[in-house]
C-alpha cells in the first residue's frame, strides 16, 4: 500500500511521456530503467530522477525492488519483452498495441494467469475519467438512441522507420487504428456482428491509412478511420435519434459538446486537468496490485485478445503479415 516503485523497460519517446507522468505522481517512484544501451539508460535516469539504471532488461527484472514494470519497446517486442517480466514474477504495464497478435496476446496472458503475475495494457484511454463523463451522457438520453459513431486518427508518421518497418510490427493499425477500435469498444459494446474493411499500402507492404466499419449486434454501426500519411480532426462523433455528440481528441480525450435536433449545442464538457494522461493506468494498476488483482478492470484480459482478434482478422484481410509471424 505504500509508494510503488515503476521501471520503465525502453528508454525511447514513449516511455519519457511516462517518466514524465511519474513525476507527478507522490505514491509512484521513479525506479529503475533499463535498456540495451547503458548510456542512453544513464541519460533518461539522469533526465528524469531515476534511481537505478540497467543496461539489461534481465538484470533490471532481478531487482527486487522493481513493483510494477512499464514496457515501452516496439510492438514486435511486447511478447519477449512481457514474457521476460512474468517469467521474473514482475508486474507488467504494457504499452498498446499490447502484442503484434492474438497468438502472443493469448500465451502471455495464460503464462500470466498460471504464474499469478498482474499483466495489463497500456491503452491510456481505457483509464481516463472522463470516458465516465462520456458514458454517462450517452445514457442519460439526451441524443436519443444511438445509432452511429464515427472516428478519425491520423498523424504524419510516415517519416518515422518504426512505422515502415514489418519487423518492428509496423504501419497505422497498430499504432493508431487501435485506438478507433477501443473507441468503438467503449462506446458500443463489444458484440461486432460484421467487419469490412479497405487500406492502402507502404512500399514495404504496411497499412498506411485504413477505414473500418463495424455493425454491431443491436444494429449500430461505427465507421472508423486512420491514417500514417497526414493530420486528422481526431474527433469522435455520436449520432442519436435526437442529436449527437462531438468528442475532442479520441487519443486523448480533451472535451465534450452536445446538440440537439436543431444542431444547437444544448451542453459542454470539459476534461479534467491531467499531468500527461498517462497517470490513470499507473494509478489503477497501483490500485489493482494493492487489491492483489491480476489484471486491470478498465481493460479485462478477454477485451485485449478480443481487439487483438479484430486486428488480426484486418491485417488477414489486407493480406499484412510480419515477417516473424
Amino acid at each position: 500500500m505504500g509508494k510503488l516503485n515503476l521501471a520503465v523497460l525502453g528508454a525511447g519517446n514513449i516511455a519519457e511521456t511516462m517518466a514524465r507522468t511519474i513525476q507527478g505522481l507522490d505514491d509512484v517512484c521513479a525506479y529503475a530503467v533499463a535498456s540495451r544501451d547503458q548510456k542512453k539508460a544513464q541519460e533518461f535516469a539522469d533526465k528524469y530522477g531515476f534511481k537505478k539504471v540497467y543496461g539489461s532488461y534481465e538484470e533490471m527484472l532481478a531487482d527486487p525492488e522493481v513493483g510494477l514494470v512499464y514496457v515501452a519497446t516496439p510492438h514486435s517486442h511486447h511478447y519477449d519483452h512481457c514474457k521476460l517480466c512474468i517469467e521474473a514474477g514482475k508486474p507488467v504495464l504494457c504499452e498498446k498495441a499490447f502484442t503484434a497478435n492474438a497468438e502472443q496476446a493469448e500465451e502471455l496472458l495464460a503464462l500470466a494467469k498460471e504464474k499469478k503475475v498482474f499483466i495489463t495494457e497500456a491503452i491510456w484511454t481505457r483509464y481516463m475519467p472522463f470516458l465516465k463523463t462520456m458514458k454517462d451522457v450517452i445514457e442519460s438520453g439526451i441524443i436519443g438512441k444511438p445509432c452511429l459513431l464515427t472516428g478519425n486518427l491520423g498523424y504524419t508518421l510516415d517519416h518515422v522507420a518504426r512505422m515502415q518497418d514489418p519487423a518492428l510490427a509496423g504501419g497505422s493499425l497498430l499504432d493508431l487504428g487501435v485506438y478507433a477500435l477501443n473507441f468503438a469498444s467503449m462506446i458500443f459494446g463489444t458484440e461486432v456482428l460484421k467487419m469490412s474493411s479497405v487500406c492502402t499500402y507502404t512500399e514495404s507492404g504496411m497499412d498506411e491509412q485504413n477505414s473500418i466499419t463495424l455493425i454491431f449486434k443491436d444494429g449500430k454501426m461505427a465507421v472508423l478511420n486512420s491514417t500514417m500519411m497526414g493530420m486528422s480532426d481526431r474527433k469522435g462523433i455520436i449520432y442519436g435519434s435526437k442529436g449527437f455528440i462531438v468528442i475532442e481528441n479520441i487519443n486523448n480525450f480533451e472535451s465534450m459538446k452536445v446538440y440537439n435536433e436543431a444542431y444547437q449545442e444544448v451542453a459542454s464538457y470539459q476534461r479534467p486537468d491531467q499531468i500527461t494522461g498517462y497517470e490513470y493506468e499507473v494509478i489503477e494498476s497501483k490500485k489493482a496490485l494493492d487489491e492483489g488483482l491480476l489484471e486491470c478492470v478498465q481493460m479485462p484480459h478477454e477485451e485485449t485478445i478480443r481487439i487483438m482478434k479484430l486486428m488480426d482478422t484486418l491485417r488477414n484481410e489486407w493480406g499484412v503479415r510480419y515477417p516473424f509471424e
